[in-house]
């Protein structure tokens, strides 16, 4: 029977942590002009979200591609281009809904909205030849990094969360609603610190009078645990790449693969559901910024 598409990309994943890999922290395009990291991109230069963001992550790491632009056969011709002989796509997904009318034993019709799911195939620019220049330009040599990055600051500064400073944990307490960070001047490189905090504020996301996220925790390590856990990292991972951050993985996460495979493993759908509260999480911190007319009225 052919696997369908929450088996195989659960599988695809499920593999790529059985090696160690997470497949969502990976500077996969620092050579591209398209930017240090961001999220794949389609051909019209719009991002991808959620799951698809995930999987098109794992195969420009598995196959080393800098490029972050992706096009179907159908587009890369339409661009002049021509995917090389040989070459494999890659899965991505749609998701929608189609609306069903239905009629009662008494006569009466009623309409009913059907999710569903199907998937295509997509290239990265490096598996197509002709497309215009600009698909595989590369990016300027980037200046130095100063100590603290400003656009990240103002990002988390904008939220008007209550981040507070000192110790050596990183958390977020739902009881007191505030995160805890280490001193900025603890971290080796700055951006080790703004993925940290992007794990700690995604989990914030979760809090009251907010988006009250609750996958039934009840006590360490368990699917509920998990669950949030695997939301943050993506979360974090998702924000990395909207404000151009190329962190190293925080090495006290892979303590919780094993938890993130034993979820993975008994839900197909369940990296899918924490793909979309992740791509939520982000929404919702985004959403928190200035706005371009509130800017303007301020000035």
């Amino acid at each position: 029977m052919k696997q369908d598409v929450y088996e195989r990309v659960t599988a695809h994943i499920v593999t790529a942590l059985e090696n160690g890999v997470r497949p969502w922290f990976q500077p996969w395009n620092a050579e591209h002009a398209a930017g240090r990291i961001t999220r794949p991109l389609r051909s019209n230069g719009q991002p991808y979200r959620g799951i698809n963001v995930l999987m098109l992550w794992g195969a420009a790491c598995e196959r080393g591609y800098n490029a972050p632009i992706w096009m179907t056969y159908k587009q890369a011709q339409e661009l002049g281009g021509n995917v090389r002989k040989g070459e494999k796509g890659n899965l991505v997904v749609y998701a929608n809904t189609i609306t069903k009318t239905e009629t009662d034993e008494n006569g009466q019709e009623s309409e009913r909205d059907i999710p569903f799911m199907k998937g295509y195939t997509v290239f990265n620019v490096e598996q197509v030849e002709g497309l215009p220049a600009h698909f595989y330009a590369l990016a300027e040599r980037p200046a130095d990094t100063v100590q603290r990055i400003a656009h990240a600051e103002a990002f988390f500064a904008a939220t008007r969360a209550d981040i507070r400073h000192g110790g050596s944990r990183a958390f977020f307490s739902p009881a007191q609603d505030f995160v805890q960070m280490p001193p900025f001047e603890a971290f080796r490189e700055a951006e080790a610190y703004y993925a940290t905090l992007a794990h700690e504020m995604t989990h914030w996301t979760k809090g009251a009078n907010r988006l009250e996220r609750d996958f039934g925790r009840k006590r360490w390590g368990d699917e509920g645990y998990a669950m949030e856990e695997l939301v943050a990292e993506l979360g974090a991972a998702f924000l990395c790449a909207d404000l151009s951050l190329s962190p190293r993985p925080r090495d006290e996460h892979a303590a919780y693969i094993g938890n993130w495979l034993k979820v993975l493993k008994e839900d197909k759908r369940a990296i899918f559901s924490a793909a979309a509260h992740a791509q939520r999480a982000a929404d919702y911190l985004h959403s928190l910024q200035p706005q371009p007319d509130a800017l303007q009225d301020a000035a």
